[in-house]
């Protein structure tokens, strides 16, 4: 009775339970994540000019390359306005072309007078320096010389204002380009395509008036990529260079991390992949792939094949079977990293020892389990 076992104990039928063998080896920190194929860029098409839809030149599914007309509007207050536009600028245009040539006339004749007020302003300043002279010397009358310098500085303004002609050529330039803008509002009324692509979401129907800025379709660009949602448990180690795979017919295709979304929502966030070399050849946006993702370096470790009993234990407390498979006793244990396939344990096994994976549901707070 002295050396009897106390502890709680439960018989266990051995056919209902699953044991593994604790082992030695190479432990892979990835973890499994469903990605869903979608378009790399979804660009919307917005009318630049509102109209009436006068033809619809291609059909939605259809691909499309930059700059391929889609639909055609028409405006006729749009082009009663840019004929007036054009008008007037042209009318303006005319003008300041007339102006530079006054302009330049009167350039040409002033021009031929500097000679004369060159020299007429030599011969003021010579006159003036001179009264000057005298006049510090007591010989000559203040009126005098006074009368001198203000005949040397009116020369003086009159030359340099004489000399000063407006250049014209960078209104007419500016005059130009706004010209260009105002006809370019026509150009507006052919909604084209931005970029290469499929074209979808085509709602505009002909006959159907659309208001300036109003989304009317969008082009999908080729480019794929495949956005996963993580369980909010890796935030911290999921970030941009990440690599990932999956396997498909066979063939293995090679991933990246290039985006991470900072919101977390119902327990997941957000990421982005794009393939880093080659792709399935009927991939197609909306398939769904089951990605590994690796989040470290392989490592030597204590592992345990991935079992039910997690959930019961919390990876706190594991049963370990003796030797000879008759009876399993509840030991501490800590649980560290896992992937789909492994638990890394830190503490409380060894190589070699043998332990139940299955549920621990049934087994309550016993410390010992019969085997039978």
């Amino acid at each position: 009775l002295l050396f009897r076992d106390t502890s709680s104990s439960l018989k266990v039928e051995k056919e209902r339970i699953t044991i593994a063998t604790v082992q030695k080896g190479e432990f892979n920190d990835y973890i499994r994540v469903i990605g869903q194929v979608l378009p790399d860029r979804i660009i919307y098409l917005d009318a630049i000019e509102g109209g009436r839809v006068e033809e619809r030149l291609i059909e939605e599914g259809a691909q499309v390359r930059a700059g391929d007309v889609i639909l055609r509007l028409s405006n006729p207050l749009l082009n009663i306005g840019i004929l007036q536009s054009e008008a007037d600028l042209a009318y303006q245009e005319n003008e300041l072309r007339n102006t530079r040539l006054s302009m330049e006339q009167e350039h040409l004749r002033l021009k031929q007078d500097r000679i004369g007020l060159s020299k007429e302003l030599v011969q003021k300043e010579r006159r003036f320096r001179q009264y000057e002279r005298l006049y510090k010397k007591n010989l000559l009358a203040r009126e005098d010389y006074l009368q001198a310098k203000e005949d040397y500085e009116a020369a003086l303004g009159h030359l340099f204002r004489s000399s000063q002609l407006q250049s014209l050529d960078e209104n007419i330039r500016n005059m130009k380009k706004s010209l260009a803008l105002v006809r370019g509002r026509l150009e507006n009324l052919k909604v084209k395509a931005p970029v290469d692509g499929q074209l979808g979401n085509l709602e505009a129907q002909i006959g159907q008036s659309i208001a300036q800025g109003e989304r009317i379709g969008q082009v999908i660009t080729p480019e794929l990529k495949v956005e996963a949602k993580i369980d909010e448990h890796y935030v911290e180690r999921v970030m941009p260079g990440l690599p990932a795979s999956f396997e498909r017919e066979g063939k293995k295709y090679d991933m990246e991390v290039t985006k991470v979304y900072p919101e977390v929502r119902e327990g997941q966030f957000r990421t982005d992949l794009h393939f880093v070399s080659g792709r399935p050849e009927n991939i197609r946006a909306g398939q769904t792939y089951h990605l590994n993702l690796q989040l470290g370096d392989p490592v030597q470790a204590v592992i345990v094949p991935r079992g039910s009993f997690y959930q019961a234990s919390g990876g706190e407390y594991m049963y370990v079977v003796d030797e000879e498979g008759k009876t399993a006793r509840r030991c501490p244990v800590r649980i560290g990293r896992q992937n789909p396939q492994y638990y890394e344990v830190v503490e409380g096994l060894q190589p070699g020892e043998k332990v139940i994976i299955s549920g621990y549901d049934l087994f309550g707070e016993n410390e010992r389990l019969i085997l039978r």
